[in-house]
């Protein structure tokens, strides 16, 4: 769990970052899970976006992921959201 500061750091961080994945028709399967858990113990902090053909919302997206990886979820706005877990062996970021 990250504090209201440490959430305030990384969002803007996080404001000029790149968005990483998309998350579209086929909705969150095993494939996008691995491919952010990978995203996340190399980068830290990353990027997604929710189509509109998603059944999903971004919360609700940022939820299941953040819950399934053990991240937290430092913001929510419109279709993007953006998840963040130090890395346990070597953290990039020092919040």
């Amino acid at each position: 769990m990250i504090s209201s500061k440490q959430r305030a750091k990384l969002r803007g961080m996080a404001n000029t970052a790149e968005t990483l994945f998309q998350i579209g028709k086929q909705g969150i399967n095993d494939n996008l899970k691995k491919q952010t858990a990978d995203a996340l113990l190399s980068r830290e902090l990353i990027k997604l976006r929710v189509l509109e053909t998603a059944d999903v919302t971004a919360r609700e997206a940022a939820g299941i992921l953040a819950e399934e990886l053990g991240a937290d979820v430092v913001q929510v706005i419109g279709t993007r959201f953006i998840l963040y877990k130090p890395n346990p062996k070597h953290p990039v970021i020092r919040i």
